[in-house]
């Protein structure tokens, strides 16, 4: 498997990623056929591997869309977030995953990084201890967003795991992105095994 070949499909992808990624992924025994799973996800939560931290600069209507639990149903003014990336994820994130209150800032703090975007302050304690690491932003440069992935498919034993429906619930807690996430397993698939 030549994950380098991913160049060739992602030619905008950050400096430096796939080299990290063939490099990390050659120690793992997983099967060829799951390592090709876990790179479709990171495609896909990294948008084409171009985002190592969450974007979450929604326009008013994205807004409603993606989240209408808070600005649909929620009866949160979605003027006052718009394209106001921290004030968002204070609030969607806000005391869950071991985050504080709103206030706290513990959700822009703790947003989604990496390449499989890591969230919520109990999952960064967890990675970056088990890392070696203390400071979240490791989780956006190249090698801490490629281990924290690596780290998260371990802990939570994706790499037994064949099913994307599966695997996909487990990263993103439903199936959103499901379509995308299968379309970039078979054009992965595609590259790497030349």
């Amino acid at each position: 498997m030549n994950i380098l070949n991913l160049k060739k499909l992602y030619p905008n992808a950050t400096v430096g990623i796939f080299e990290a990624l063939e490099a990390e992924l050659n120690k793992e025994t997983w099967s060829d056929e799951n390592k090709m799973k876990f790179l479709a996800q990171c495609a896909h939560e990294s948008a084409n591997f171009r985002r190592l931290t969450e974007n979450l600069n929604y326009s008013l209507e994205g807004l409603i869309k993606v989240f209408p639990k808070y600005f649909k149903f929620g009866y949160r003014d979605p003027y006052e977030y718009r394209n106001k990336p921290p004030k968002i994820a204070n609030l969607v994130y806000a005391n869950r995953m071991g985050n504080g209150d709103e206030k706290s800032g513990d959700g822009w703090r703790y947003r989604g990084r990496g390449l499989i975007q890591i969230t919520g302050k109990n999952n960064y304690t967890k990675c970056l201890n088990d890392l070696g690491r203390t400071e979240p932003e490791y989780l956006e440069t190249v090698e801490g967003a490629v281990r924290s992935a690596i780290w998260f498919w371990k802990v939570n034993l994706l790499y037994n795991e064949q099913s994307m429906n599966v695997i996909t619930r487990r990263i993103n807690g439903g199936y959103n992105g499901l379509e995308d996430r299968i379309n970039q397993y078979k054009r992965i698939k595609q590259f790497v095994l030349l």
